[in-house]
């Protein structure tokens, strides 16, 4: 056998170092035993088990490894010997500088994901919220978001330790785990709603210093203008932040978590100080008992005054959960960071909810005037309030509704209620600042990596990255625009439930992701956390649907079509990407299940379908016989591409290589054909042929028709080629295929004629230079526009073959292959109350004239010449049966068809003119016809006759 020749990218681990100072440290191409020049009985050329083998990626800083292919490991040692040093010659002088991410110090991701949860409101809503649900439901709204995060957060982590995890945070995980159908349009979706939350979280800031200037007397223009302006003049900032790099923002957020971390213990301290009069007259108390139970149940007012009203408001505070995640690709073991950072950041920032709602519903009343002249000098029965009970009057207030305090109505309280004021504005300004800073960074990295995998056109500009670290500073200044024109907004209460949604959709999505990859049982599902379930997964995606719906529906609407139109355009373009997700898994294992059970199913009349093998060769070379068969049976029965490669007595790498490329099936799918291909390798066409017959197909998934095209080269080609052309429909017979032959007077071989290699039986048939292909945008007669035309069936004889035509009709007149239905005429010899029975739809029906008479001696004498070194001819001088020895002798040789010339007169006669195919039902009668002619010849099968039921 020749010996292959070992590509660049192969490296078998056997190989030495040619410089071994130099390639020491890498532990590459290593042998076992002896390190003199020859091998010895300790040594293999097997490699030992590497990482690198499995990895689709390279690691910087050395080469990798490769396992030795079959065909290097039949080689001589002294041959791989040599291959080896020569790849590692070129591999040192072709070795090119790659871009590398570097991965940046940052905090641990469990005080990021906290930073991002605690952020505008904690401080300026939660007050509020629980004041309209009372303790009781704000503790339920809590808990709620929490489980839907923490459902969430477990998912997420069994997601990101099944497998190395990279740049692009949520949408990797859903992407890789889903597919890009959903993967992408999630993708999107959440850089958006990360966008938008730089937004809220800066009017937030906004308002804040917007309440500190109006308690100072300065106004600038008016309360919605200055937040406009201040959230503009903040978020660009921070964006001159984000754009400096990943060691500033990670600095920045240090600093914001121990400014939160101090404002906490401020307020907590706060709660226990002895309140002031001028804290009482704003309606801090201290713990007081009644004040908690006054606050324990809900007293709901405004526009927003409901459950579902609050909880829209609240949840936003719980979606950083995936902050971290979103970094992902900047982490230093992310499987090992994402799972313990992000369920530990939920505890503890539940915590500080649930504690912040009790002990601010147990020391502030609801309504407050804020004024000291409204204390109670004397009791008095007209009194309304809690207050009362410790000395102050706000019933006027209360009564006009007009009370600037108490938690109902003054966003502001923790400062009110905490040891030191300046410190909880400081940490509103850490918690605001912080989560906008995050959703600043997120929102563009998830982006960026969405637009390297190209899912969706025209956003390819914002992939590209810059510096050391790809930062995607078009991304940044993406997200700065949308984050703008929502400051514009300048309402905290209407940009909360907007991103609500978002999350929750994607949160759902997520769930859903865990659950599929889990219940498929695909291989590839094997994360190292263990904690989690698909059916809590699961009901996690279901109360996040549901809850948005709840919410804002029109919100809910939009976010649920534009994952719809996403998913849609994903299945219409099909993306050419590969990641093994869940939705792949799904597809074999309900394919293989459906394919199971049709064994359990009797093969009936009704439904029988022609289930094709089209031996093709390369599909690429004769597009016009693949269109054909793709026209008989798109979307409704089976259509096999047979090629044969043939290689004499042994078999080469090429040659595999060549019956297994994938080049065959990526061309079938470019065309839109839909449609398997299978190839083998065999010493002859024939044979290899027989093993399609034979092999093709699974379970009742199998090939019932074989159709070829017709050998065009037969008078050029040598007797034995011919014999072994006849030999190859013989075989379909015996087998019980039936046979189709397709002949076209342009003929249908798209690349020139082989000059080497050439296959003597089937030039023209099956032969021809594998790298010559028609490109997929080819077109073909049976893909172009024909009009109003006819398309002619003769029916010669019974013999099963009748079975292809009505589901012929069927499917023509289902596709455009003419712009009018086609008109259909039929030609028979016999028995026309037989068509009117199978009910065929036929527009005329004409019978054929005496097909049995004489035809015409030119023609008798044209063909004589055609045929004459294939002919029989017995010696008269002999035994009249001596040429049917001759033909057992020589089975390539034929005797006189003169039924077959007449039906060529015949057909010529009749169907000379027509433009569109013509269909006739048994042998060869299609010399000098123009349009394109199908040879159709049953199996004699009696339960294929029928496709209708009489």
């Amino acid at each position: 056998m020749e010996l292959p020749v070992a590509s660049d990218g192969v490296r078998p681990s056997s190989c030495r170092k040619p410089t071994p100072a130099r390639f020491e440290d890498s532990g590459f191409y290593q042998h076992y035993g002896d390190k003199s020049d020859a091998l010895t009985g300790y040594e293999t050329l097997d490699a030992p088990p590497h990482y690198d083998f499995y990895a689709n990626t390279e690691v910087w800083g050395r080469r990798r490894r490769f396992r030795p292919s079959l065909y290097q490991l039949h080689a001589k040692p002294e041959v791989m010997k040599l291959q080896c040093f020569t790849l590692n010659m070129k591999t040192i002088k072709k070795r090119k500088h790659r871009n590398v991410t570097l991965t940046s110090q940052h905090p641990k991701k469990g005080i990021r994901c906290m930073l991002n949860i605690w952020g505008v409101i904690l401080y300026l809503r939660l007050p509020w919220i629980t004041a309209q649900a009372g303790v009781g439901l704000t503790w339920v709204i809590i808990l709620l978001s929490s489980c839907i995060t923490g459902i969430t957060g477990l998912s997420t982590s069994a997601i990101a330790t099944n497998g190395k995890v990279k740049g692009g945070g949520t949408y990797f995980l859903i992407s890789r785990s889903l597919g890009p159908e959903l993967g992408g349009s999630i993708g999107l979706i959440f850089a958006f709603a990360n966008a938008v939350a730089v937004a809220m979280h800066t009017v937030g800031f906004a308002e804040t210093v917007t309440d500190l200037m109006s308690e100072h007397g300065a106004v600038m223009v008016d309360r919605i203008n200055n937040i406009r302006i201040i959230g503009i003049v903040t978020v660009t900032c921070l964006l001159g932040i984000s754009m400096a790099g990943m060691a500033w923002e990670s600095k920045a957020q240090i600093l914001f978590f121990l400014v939160i971390m101090v404002s906490f213990v401020n307020y907590i301290v706060g709660t226990i100080i002895p309140a002031s009069p001028e804290k009482q007259s704003k309606g801090f108390f201290s713990y007081r008992a009644d004040i908690f139970a006054a606050n324990f149940v809900p007293d709901w007012r405004g526009p927003e005054g409901s459950f579902f009203g609050m909880f829209s408001i609240f949840f936003p505070s719980a979606t950083g959960i995936l902050a971290g995640a979103n970094i992902s690709g900047d982490l230093k073991n992310p499987t090992v960071a994402i799972p313990r950072g992000t369920l530990m950041a939920i505890f503890w920032t539940t915590v500080s909810y649930l504690i912040i709602s009790a002990t601010i519903g147990a020391c502030v009343v609801r309504d407050a005037s804020g004024l000291l002249n409204d204390s109670l000098t004397s009791s008095s029965a007209d009194c309304v309030g809690l207050s009362c009970n410790y000395g102050w009057d706000f019933t006027e207030c209360i009564n006009n509704k007009s009370c600037l305090y108490g938690i109902s109505n003054y966003y502001q309280t923790m400062s009110l209620v905490s040891g030191f004021a300046p410190l909880i504005t400081a940490g509103i300004f850490g918690a605001t600042l912080s989560s906008a800073l995050a959703c600043l960074v997120s929102a563009p990295k998830v982006f960026q990596c969405l637009c390297q995998d190209k899912l969706y056109p025209l956003i390819g500009f914002f992939g590209k990255g810059y510096g050391k670290n790809q930062e995607p500073i078009r991304g940044y200044l993406l997200a700065y625009i949308i984050a703008v024109c929502f400051i514009l907004i300048a309402e905290l209460n209407t940009i909360a439930p907007i991103i609500s949604n978002f999350f929750l959709c994607s949160y759902s999505l997520i769930n859903f992701s865990c659950f599929h990859a889990s219940v498929t049982n695909s291989p590839g599902w094997r994360p190292s956390f263990r904690f989690y379930s698909r059916w809590l997964s699961l009901l996690g995606a279901v109360c996040c649907v549901v809850i948005m719906f709840l919410l804002t529906w029109w919100a809910a609407l939009i976010a649920v079509g534009v994952v719809v139109f996403l998913l849609g355009y994903t299945l219409y373009k099909k993306p050419d990407v590969n990641w093994g997700s869940s939705v792949q898994a799904g597809s074999y294992s309900f394919a293989l299940n459906h394919c199971v059970g049709l064994n359990s199913v009797e093969d009936h009349v009704k439904n029988y379908r022609p289930q094709c093998l089209v031996l093709t060769g390369p599909p690429s070379r004769r597009p016009a016989l693949v269109d054909l068969v793709s026209c008989l049976t798109k979307s409704l029965s089976l259509m096999m591409c047979g090629n044969v490669v043939t290689v004499g007595l042994k078999h080469s790498e090429h040659s595999l290589k060549e019956a297994n490329s994938s080049r065959h099936v990526s061309w079938l799918n470019q065309r839109k054909v839909r449609a398997f291909y299978r190839g083998v390798v065999a010493a002859d066409l024939r044979s290899g042929v027989n093993v399609l017959l034979q092999g093709s197909g699974l379970g009742r998934m199998k090939p019932n028709v074989v159709l070829m095209g017709f050998k065009s080269d037969w008078s050029r080609s040598s007797p034995e080629a011919a014999h072994s052309y006849i030999g190859i429909l013989h075989d379909a017979f015996d087998l019980q295929f039936g046979v189709c032959v397709l002949r076209m007077r342009e003929g249908f071989d798209v690349s020139p004629p082989r000059r080497s290699h050439v296959n003597p039986g089937f030039d023209g048939f099956l032969g021809g230079p594998e790298n010559i292909s028609a490109p997929s945008c080819i077109q073909t007669t049976f893909q172009k526009k024909q009009g109003k035309k006819t398309i002619d069936v003769y029916w010669l004889s019974d013999d099963g073959g009748l079975v292809l035509v009505p589901s012929s009709l069927l499917i023509f007149k289902l596709l455009r292959f003419c712009q009018n239905v086609p008109k259909f005429t039929v030609f028979v010899s016999r028995v026309l109350a037989l068509i009117k029975k199978f009910r065929l739809g036929f527009h005329d029906v004409e019978v054929l004239p005496d097909v049995y008479q004489n035809p015409q001696p030119e023609s008798v004498r044209r063909f004589q010449d055609l045929i004459g070194p294939f002919r029989v001819d017995p010696d008269p001088k002999q035994d009249p049966g001596s040429g049917l020895g001759r033909q057992q002798e020589e089975p390539w040789r034929i005797s006189q068809p003169l039924r077959q010339i007449r039906l060529n007169e015949v057909l010529k006669d009749y169907s000379q003119g027509r433009p569109c195919s013509t269909w006739p039902g048994s042998t060869s009668l299609s010399r000098d016809l123009r349009p394109p002619v199908l040879l159709v010849r049953g199996n004699q099968g009696e339960r294929s006759h029928l496709l209708l039921p009489m």
